[in-house]
Formats: C-alpha cells, structure tokens, sequence
C-alpha cells in the first residue's frame, strides 16, 4: 500500500516525507529520511519542525508504545490516518460494517484475550484514539492487499506457496480455508482510498474499512493462481490439502486462522463510497493473475524458510533440492528438522 501511496501522492501535488530505514535522498515531491520511526530521538523532532497536513502510520507498535506516542502525533498534524486492519472484526453472517462487533469486545476466549496478538493489539489501539479528547484523527482498516510484489494464499504469502508451486512440489494448504469467502483488494486501490479521505472533515473521528466490493472463495483464488501458473510451466500445480491440526505443525499461526481465515470475510461499502466509488476497484480475480503473471516474468522471493520448507516436505512426503537453498545456514537448517521434526509429522 505504501508503495503506491507515495506515488500516488507526488503525482497529485502533495511534498511528502516518508521516514525509511535504508534511504536519504529526494526524489521529485518526495523525500526520504533515513532512520528508525519507533526511536522517539529520530521521530520527535520530525514531528516538531512543522505542522503536518496529514500523517499517514504505518507503523506496528505494541499498546504500551502507542500509548506512548498518541499524543505527539495527534498534536503535529491537522488529521492522522492510522492503519488498523479488518483483522478485528468478529466472525458475523452478514457483510461487514464499521459498526461490526470486533473480536476484543465480543470473544469469550480468555486464553486468546490475555495476547497481543496482531487483530487484539490494533483494536486496542484503536480504543487509544476512541478514548482521546482529540478527533483529528481517522482509522483506516484495509484487509488482505495484494500486488505483484505480495500474493497471498490463505495465511500463506507467496514465499510459502509460490516457491514451491514453481520449483514442483506441492502447494501445502488448508482444507477448511479453501471452503471459506474472502476480499482481497489491489495496494494501490487501497492507497487511493486512503487519499481520498485525506483533508475531509466528515472523514474525522470515524474508522473506514477500504475493500473490494467483490468477496471470493479461496477455491476461486487458488484456480486462479494455478490456471496462471499451468500456463507458464505448461503443468498444473499440485495441491496437497491438510487438516487444520496437521497443517498447523508447519504453520502455527493459530489465532490468525481460526479467528480470521476462517471466518467468512465479506464487506458492506457504504461508509467509504462517500469519498471514493470502490465499484472502479481492479477486479480482484483477473488482477491477481496480471499480478502474478508480472512477478513470473522476474521472480523474487524475499525470504524462504528452510525449516517450513522441510516440514512441509516431510508432510507431503517431498524434498527440497538444497541448491535451491540460498546458503549454508539454511542448508544446515533444513537437514537438521528433518532429521529433528520427522517423527512428528
């Protein structure tokens, strides 16, 4: 999203500065601070050397951070746009509104409560600018987003998926998130919805999810991908469905599945149409095979783990090439849970 943000934003007129941990240099209306936003002796004295338009967060804080920080922000900028996520929302049988029971109010689960695990900790930031006697602030909560650069398969990104679908082995999935209904959404129709809340009164105070109008099955997303890929390897992908206890030996982001990727993930619009129609949102079925087709033609994965490929192919009773590992760290890695982790699979 942020990509496509910045963009987007220059391109429009605005001066934007984006903090970054690796660039220092100005390019057109943009410029580049290098340096860390979560160290207040870097961030502070940014906020204080002019009044801000807007600040967009991108950030991922724990609670006790945020709580720490609110305040500054709100005070250096005349609206701040803080990135939550539809994560939070409870399951519920009707589409999604703003207004829709999150899962910090409404779950019973006491053990799930007691984390801070990633859809608790953004409502509960959330709660921090509720709880403000300021207003200028606006919370955006985007949902699963995708670009050629991210594609994501259930809770899998595509350095779990892709890797293993182009180098022949199966693709490691969940049966009961195959049966389920999602919204997937293009980064940069996300980032246009974020600008078009940028400066409106109306848009103060109040929270926004900014999602395709059209909900998927993840069946439909899988046969998209793999139709993409059969015509590229002229072979389609082998599948190996697993149950939820089996695949959660090799991926054990409990709470992410049974409190959000098995919920059925479908979104009323009306709130955010005010300020942009998101029936003009790409097509999420044919823009996930653009996006695809377009990081076939110049792969890069960003990390892949020896250790999940090794559980993954002691499960589907496979074996990853070690010269498809990148060093010999992750060589050393992927034979030691082997030899370690095969007795439980």
């Amino acid at each position: 999203m942020g990509t496509y943000l910045v963009a987007l934003l220059s391109q429009q007129g605005y001066e934007v500065m984006v903090s970054s941990r690796s660039r220092n240099d100005t390019i057109g209306q943009v410029r580049y601070l290098r340096g860390d936003a979560h160290d207040p002796r870097f961030l502070n004295p940014i906020l204080a050397s002019e009044k801000w338009s807007a600040i967009i967060d991108f950030m991922v804080y724990s609670t006790a951070a945020f709580q720490a920080r609110a305040q500054s922000l709100l005070d250096a900028t005349a609206q701040y746009i803080f990135l939550s996520s539809s994560r939070v929302y409870a399951q519920s049988s009707t589409p999604l509104t703003e207004d829709s029971p999150r899962l910090l109010d409404a779950s019973t689960d006491q053990t799930y409560l007691a984390t801070d695990e990633y859809a608790l900790t953004k409502a509960r930031q959330e709660n921090v600018l509720f709880a403000s006697d300021r207003v200028n602030w606006t919370i955006i909560r985007p949902y699963i987003t995708f670009s050629h650069e991210r594609l994501q398969l259930g809770v899998l990104e595509k350095e779990d998926w892709l890797f293993r679908a182009m180098n022949g082995r199966c693709i490691f999935l969940l049966k009961d998130i195959n049966d389920c209904h999602t919204t997937l959404t293009h980064g940069e129709d996300v980032a246009k919805g974020i600008i078009a809340i940028i400066g409106e009164a109306k848009a103060l105070g109040e929270a926004f999810h900014i999602t395709s109008p059209t909900a998927l099955g993840w069946s439909e997303v899988l046969d998209a991908y793999c139709r993409t890929l059969a015509t590229h390897n002229n072979s389609v992908p082998r599948v190996r469905f697993a149950d939820l206890v089996t695949f959660m030996r090799v991926h054990p982001s409990k709470y992410q599945i049974i409190y959000d990727r098995l919920y059925d993930r479908v979104f009323d619009n009306t709130k955010i149409s005010r300020f942009i129609d998101t029936r003009q949102f790409k097509d999420p079925l044919q823009s996930l095979q653009s996006c695809l087709n377009t990081f076939l033609a110049k792969p890069r994965f960003l990390y892949v783990s020896a250790k999940h490929e090794a559980l993954k192919d002691l499960a589907t009773e496979e074996r990853t090439p070690l010269g498809q590992l990148p060093s010999v760290k992750q060589k050393i890695r992927y034979i030691a849970t082997r030899l370690l982790d095969g007795s439980s699979i």
